[in-house]
């Protein structure tokens, strides 16, 4: 009998999705619009994504420029940025807001590695989670007697490759992650 791995596959690569995404969100020494996307603004009498008030461009290697579409919504947006307390210094001017990305000290980065260290760990559990998960469904069908016990060592020897090259593609996200931090 051949067992169906791609519901451990598609949950592995929402794992790796995630992880990306959060990593997206970590400061680094260099601008990036992404740190900015989970950034809510109170627009219009209610909470809106900064993307959806405001055009989100970079201006050089360690400054963003967020142009909101209506001038009414700049005071928001630059409270907005600043309550999100991202370690960026924030100045409104006639064209919107700047948002500049100072220096990284030694200290901060060995505090980012150790939050990227985190979430690497935080995805890894996930992965074994996702592994426990269909080792139990393989032990319930062997149970119920539609696979042999030569079968199901095979398949957890299957599933554990597909676990090993979750944790590679993971390592290779975080090893990317840490080069961006420590330059």
């Amino acid at each position: 009998m051949a067992y169906d791995f791609t519901k451990f596959k598609n949950e592995a690569k929402g794992v790796e999705e995630w992880l990306k995404k959060e990593y997206q969100g970590l400061r680094t020494g260099q601008a990036s619009p992404a740190i900015l996307d989970g950034i809510l603004v109170e627009a219009y009498g209610q909470m809106m994504p900064l993307n959806q008030v405001a055009g989100i461009t970079t201006e050089g290697a360690r400054s963003i420029r967020v142009a909101p579409w209506d001038n009414t919504v700049v005071k928001a947006i630059e409270k907005a940025i600043t309550v999100a307390n991202l370690g960026v210094a924030v100045m409104s001017d006639s064209n919107g807001v700047r948002v500049n990305f100072p220096e990284l000290t030694s200290e901060s980065r060995a505090t980012l590695m150790k939050l990227a260290k985190s979430k690497l760990e935080d995805a890894r559990v996930s992965v074994r989670g996702l592994r426990t998960d269909t080792l139990n469904d393989i032990d319930a069908k062997e149970k119920a007697g539609g696979m042999g016990e030569d079968e199901k060592v095979r398949l957890k020897g299957e599933l554990q490759k597909y676990v090993d090259a979750s944790n590679v593609a993971l390592d290779v996200i975080y090893d990317k992650k840490e080069k961006e931090i420590s330059l």
